[in-house]
């Protein structure tokens, strides 16, 4: 005859068996996964390389030059085309160089007038 014991030995047996079967299935969930994880991070990388490059490429001297020669339609800047400012409060020496002091005092003046730090370079910078 079966005891009571060979019962819940029974019943314990078949409650192992059976959360063995849901972990076995939990466990091929997980690895799937994370095996479509993966896949995702190694498609991720080479896009992230390939943009990496096209960056590279777009970012080259050449090519930047080229697209603000075309689209800004920019040019280089030579001696023909720069204009020179001159400050008319600035006395000009001999040499076509303002003084140590009137190079001060142009400073001052662009100062007072609240010039913008670019404008003090100007107001007392070398004229020919």
């Amino acid at each position: 005859m079966i005891t009571k014991i060979e019962v819940l030995l029974l019943m314990a047996l078949l409650a192992s068996c059976l959360v063995l079967v849901k972990t076995s299935y939990e466990s091929r969930q997980i690895f799937t996964a994370l095996d479509k994880s993966r896949g995702e991070q190694r498609q991720l990388d080479a896009e992230y390389k390939r943009l990496d490059a096209e960056a590279q490429a777009q970012s080259t001297h050449l090519r930047v030059e080229r697209t603000a020669r075309e689209r800004l339609q920019m040019r280089t800047a030579t001696p023909g085309v720069t204009a020179y400012v001159v400050d008319p409060a600035t006395p000009v020496a001999a040499s076509g160089v303002a003084g140590a002091a009137g190079a001060a005092r142009a400073a001052d003046a662009a100062d007072a007038a609240g010039a913008a730090p670019g404008a003090r370079g100007l107001a007392s910078g070398v004229v020919q």
